[in-house]
């Protein structure tokens, strides 16, 4: 259970040597603390230089200290950071002082949990700041830095003041019982009811893709047997990850690798060769490559452009989507002057060589396409929600169909306001307007010890 009466500290960087070392503390007491350590009341917002000397009068660091004072700090508290030299042994030694001196050790999140009930930033910021310490792209830090100032909230906002429009109309009618619904009302809500509940849908699409932001696009290559995956794999890596050689069917599991291409990052996955015929081995490895083409976000399509290019097996066709698929005609430098044609209509059509590098900047510049494409907008605004925020817009539209269902049977009044408080209530949680501490306790505990 979280105290926020409780002086808190924690080391804010990393653990390991580097060339400064951040402590941080934030509660009613780090004033005092100040004093006491450094000998003079701090300056708000001012780095000073000072000895550290812990509570023996021991010299520990000469150090730079940044007094903050409440409410104009990160958690809204009076807070307290301490930068000193990078040695671990410098930093646990003044957070051990520290804790020595009444502090008690943060738990993961909480400065950030502080920073959230204090009223500094809502819980969908709280989230951004996780998804800011996390990002591995520039669309994941473009992502998390529009949601740490507020793009997801201000498209909440503007659902919830329109359905608050629809309840206000509603509960007119509760209080005034002797009127009925006249049917403009009724078509009205409707209306209102149902453009409400298409834009909670597109909010909720955009799930998948902050799901790609925070783990990457999983971009899975498949093909027959030694059509050429495993070397593309190599040349887009830029080293040799996969072994390759010259009998077909050389991986027999799908191996994973994480590259940046311009913005994105990809979860390149290298997946076992289509084969109709396979070994017992072979087969399992062909099992697991549509178990990723299920999951996949992009398809990368091998085919040898050397042999003549029959029909998709039938159970990897029924799990490609075309629209997102590159078509890799591989080993066009066997082929001659003339390329062969694409035999399917994919999104975009790519002549390689994985042995000598020709087309990969061409590849490159399609998987980038694509995964633009991939990229919804709200409003101008690059929003994308996490499985907290989507099961929630999942109960708010479970909510409004209710809703639209007791318009359709003019059920009471009643029953459709608690449906659409239920609606609103499930779209509160999103911003933080909630009050199971176990919730929040659960959520912050991801966040890492010192933020």
């Amino acid at each position: 259970m979280l105290h926020v009466t409780d002086t808190i500290a924690a080391l804010a960087t990393p653990a390991g040597t580097s060339a400064i070392a951040v402590v941080r503390a934030s509660g009613p007491d780090t004033g005092r603390l100040a004093v006491e350590i450094f000998g003079l009341p701090p300056s708000p917002r001012k780095a000073c230089h000072a000895d550290y000397r812990d509570i023996d009068g021991r010299l520990v660091d000469d150090v730079l200290f940044t007094f903050f004072q409440g409410p104009h700090s990160y958690t809204g508290e009076d807070s307290l950071e301490i930068s000193s030299h990078g040695n671990p042994f410098i930093a646990q030694k003044i957070l051990a002082d520290l804790l020595t001196r009444g502090c008690r050790s943060a738990q993961p999140g909480e400065f950030t949990q502080r920073a959230f009930l204090n009223g500094q930033m809502d819980l969908s910021q709280a989230e951004a700041v996780m998804d800011l310490i996390h990002a591995r792209s520039d669309r994941a830090l473009a992502a998390a830095n529009q949601q740490l100032r507020g793009a997801l909230g201000k498209t909440m906002d503007a659902l919830t003041h329109r359905l608050l429009e629809v309840l206000a109309r509603v509960e007119a009618y509760i209080d005034f019982p002797e009127e009925d619904l006249p049917p403009e009302d009724t078509n009205w809500l409707d209306v209102e009811l149902q453009s409400i509940a298409k834009d909670t849908q597109r909010l909720l699409a955009t799930n998948r893709y902050g799901d790609m932001l925070r783990e990457g696009i999983r971009t899975v290559i498949l093909g027959a047997p030694n059509a050429g995956k495993s070397s593309l794999l190599n040349q887009l890596v830029g080293r040799d990850r996969a072994l390759v050689g010259e009998e077909p069917g050389t991986t027999r599991d799908f191996i994973e690798e994480k590259i940046l291409i311009g913005p994105h990052c990809l979860r390149l996955i290298d997946t076992a060769g289509l084969n109709p015929s396979p070994v017992p081995l072979e087969k399992r490895g062909i099992e697991k490559t549509l178990e990723q083409a299920e999951a996949a976000d992009v398809f990368l399509l091998v085919l040898d452009a050397t042999q003549p290019i029959g029909e998709l097996p039938r159970e990897f066709a029924s799990r490609i989507t075309l629209d997102r698929t590159i078509l890799v005609l591989n080993k066009i430098d066997l082929v001659g002057t003339e390329p062969p044609p694409a035999p399917f209509p994919a999104r975009y059509t790519v002549h390689t060589s994985a042995l000598n590098g020709s087309g990969l900047d061409r590849l490159r510049e399609a998987i980038g396409s694509l995964a633009d494409s991939c990229q919804p907008e709200i409003g101008g605004e690059r929003v994308s929600i996490n499985a907290r925020h989507a099961e929630a817009l999942s109960r708010a539209q479970n909510y409004l169909t209710e809703a639209r269902g007791k318009i359709t049977g003019h059920d009471p009044v009643e029953l459709l306001a608690s449906d659409l408080r239920g609606a609103l209530g499930a779209l509160g949680e999103i911003r933080g307007k909630i009050d199971n501490e176990r919730v929040l306790d659960r959520l912050f505990a991801s966040f890492c010890i010192g933020k």
